[in-house]
């Protein structure tokens, strides 16, 4: 069986929409690769290139002064490994699996009420739009946690703020989405978006707790812009009020205490029965179509494309949340650019933050905001750090190399002669100007994490169709593969860098390339962050037409999972197993490093291996997870991972 015959079915959101002749990353690979071997063996699975051996300790998960990762780090002892669990084989049950002397407690799913007053979750999904709206959304994603106070304390106590990234609409409504209607569109939106959430350890479990910081936004929140796309630019002249935040994806997390939220597959939601009407070149590179899965334009002309366009400009931005601040309006930072987000992973450097992000679709980019002066000098100055700055994407070069190439108007051939009127035409068409200045296309580049100590640069790379080129590792990419930088002098808002290829996901039974072994397999890594200890924690999204499918390479893989890796070795252990159907998302951990919280999206979501699809009839026909109620259906959640004797989550 070779990779061709076990590639991943098509997900209607992975069909590439670049149409541009720009290098692959595959084809930078195979120059660069075949020099060298990728593999040491064994578990052994890093790259032996231009990092060699890589600190297993750090400073801070995220970047300095985060206050979700205060303190010092902790420092394993001499010769100490920094996996110290008992890795979890894989497996098909309808259940999470941990580790040994590991706890997993199911937190806030979809439908808990924000206050201990209700609205109260209803099993048979009649919760109207106003009660959803006042409960915890659908299909958690991305997260942080920040501490409300200082020391211990603020490993005990905290806000947790999480997306909800899409919704099923088959187990949305109790009768599904056969028919749409407007009530089941404000459901639909009141669904999505973000919650703020207070929680608190009690006797060793967390819980939620009314609080005044509690909170949801919805697609139908109010909204501001910020940068050179302000709230009066015409592009963002539509036939309501800014409004919304829809399909975020991953986050970020700032050092001054604000959340980024990030959307993604926004291009989705609009549609139009208007068979006259046609793309524009700029929708159509951003995978606009007349048809839509959601078919809210049936029933509510915000997201009809054909009468209401400039409604799909105001999407596909980082989103800032201020959760201490409940009444604060959220703010889309268009300095970022407009892509398809995945995430937007915060780190400082020379005092100046660096957002990296990544553009969820085949053949897309990796770019990379630095800004334009320290971050605390900005803030004093009551500006806001991400709207100063520029915005640059990679080029991969043969060598080993790399270059940030800035999308900036004026610069190279983003400029009036070109095309580009100004800053802000250059920011509403990112992937345009990204296609223009010659970046590399990436398959389906996802989640980064930077070390916290080297200030390397982790991206994973989820899987790809191969573009018809010669391939290195891979043509097609069905497993997918985890890509590391180091910027030049280790300083993240250099502009040159050196990569290499970290790690291929796979089965060796069914890819020799992979060395993996077969305890360890897993594919099409997502979720990527690190620990104050350097772990490196990688979150799996195997699509749903091919987990647990022999004929797609993936019967010994199982569901989705979780598992670590120590860059200084290249070891991998699994480290959990969701229940059927599920992606594994989301990371957060106290600074004590205690407690772990891991979300759990769309359980029981259709998927091939079980057969019959879940229906408004049926909905445990995959999972019935966390509840197990015949009578119920599956949710999305959070989970509490802690060890039994109270210990360092990892060791």
């Amino acid at each position: 069986m070779t990779a061709e015959d076990i590639r991943p079915a098509a997900d209607p959101d992975d069909i590439s929409s670049n149409p541009s002749g720009n290098a692959t990353l595959r084809e930078v690979a195979e120059a660069r690769l075949s020099r060298r071997s990728v593999i040491r063996g064994g578990t052994v699975v890093a790259a032996a290139g231009f990092i060699g051996a890589v600190a297993g300790t750090g400073t801070a998960m995220a970047a300095p002064g985060n206050p979700g990762n205060p303190g010092k780090p902790a420092k394993p002892g001499k010769g100490k490994k920094l996996l110290g669990f008992q890795a979890v084989p894989p497996g098909t049950d309808d259940k999470i699996v941990v580790p040994p002397g590991y706890t997993a407690q199911v937190l806030i799913p979809w439908g808990t009420p924000l206050s201990s007053r209700g609205p109260k979750w209803r099993k048979d999904a009649s919760n109207s739009a106003a009660d959803q709206a006042k409960q915890i959304g659908m299909h958690h994603d991305g997260m942080a946690f920040f501490p409300l106070g200082a020391g211990p304390l603020g490993s005990r106590q905290g806000l947790l703020v999480l997306n909800h990234e899409y919704v099923d609409q088959a187990l949305l409504f109790p009768d599904g989405d056969a028919q749409m209607t407007k009530a089941k569109v404000d459901k639909a939106l009141a669904a999505h978006g973000v919650s703020v959430v207070k929680i608190v350890q009690d006797k060793g479990r967390w819980k939620q707790v009314d609080s005044r910081y509690n909170r949801r936004i919805t697609g139908t929140t109010p909204m501001t812009f910020s940068g050179p796309v302000g709230p009066r630019h015409p592009a963002l002249k539509a036939e309501n009020a800014p409004m919304g935040t829809l399909n975020n994806c991953s986050n970020g997390q700032t050092p001054w205490g604000t959340y980024l939220a990030c959307e993604e597959n926004w291009n989705s939601y609009f549609g139009t029965t208007d068979s006259s009407w046609k793309p524009t070149p700029q929708q159509a590179r951003y995978g606009v179509s007349a048809s839509s899965s959601y078919r809210w334009h049936e029933a509510d002309p915000r997201f009809d494309v054909a009468v209401n366009p400039n409604e799909l400009n105001r999407f596909g931005w980082v989103v800032e949340i201020d959760p201490f601040d409940p009444k604060s309006t959220p703010v889309k930072r268009t300095a970022l650019g407009r892509i398809k987000h995945e995430g937007a992973t915060v780190t400082e450097s020379r005092g100046r933050i660096v957002v990296y992000t990544g553009d969820d679709q085949d053949g897309e980019y990796i770019y990379k905001f630095v800004g334009s002066a320290p971050w605390r000098l900005l803030r004093a100055l009551r500006k806001s750090p991400l709207d100063h700055g520029t915005l640059y994407v990679a080029k991969f070069n043969d060598d080993g190399t790399g270059r940030w190439l800035p999308l900036k108007h004026g610069t190279g051939p983003l400029t009036k002669a070109g095309g580009w009127a100004d800053q802000a035409d250059v920011l509403l068409r990112t992937r345009e100007a990204a296609d223009a200045v010659g970046a590399t296309k990436l398959d389906r580049p996802e989640w980064v994490a930077v070390h916290p100590r080297t200030k390397d640069v982790y991206l994973t790379l989820t899987n790809g169709s191969g573009w018809n080129n010669k391939v290195n590792p891979r043509k097609p990419n069905p497993y997918g593969h985890i890509v590391r930088w180091r910027e030049r002098g280790g300083d993240n808002t250099a502009l040159t860098f050196e990569w290499d290829i970290f790690l291929l996901a796979g089965d060796p039974a069914y890819d020799p390339q992979v060395k993996l072994s077969p305890e360890d397999v897993f594919g099409s890594p997502d979720g990527l962050g690190f620990d104050r200890d350097g772990r490196l924690w990688i979150q799996t999204d195997v699509s749903n037409s091919t987990q647990n499918r022999p004929d797609r390479g993936h019967d010994n893989i199982g569901n989705n999972q979780m598992l670590a890796a120590d860059p200084a070795t290249g070891e991998v252990r699994r480290f959990l197993v969701g229940p059927r159907g599920c992606e594994v998302t989301g990371f957060a951990m106290t600074p004590d490093q205690r407690t772990m919280f891991v979300n759990i999206q769309h359980p029981g979501e259709d998927t091939a291996f079980w057969g019959a699809a879940p229906t408004p009839q049926n909905p445990n026909a995959v999972s019935s997870w966390p509840d197990h109620d015949p009578a119920g259906r599956p949710r999305s959640a959070t989970v509490v991972i802690r060890k039994k004797d109270g210990g360092v989550i990892g060791t």
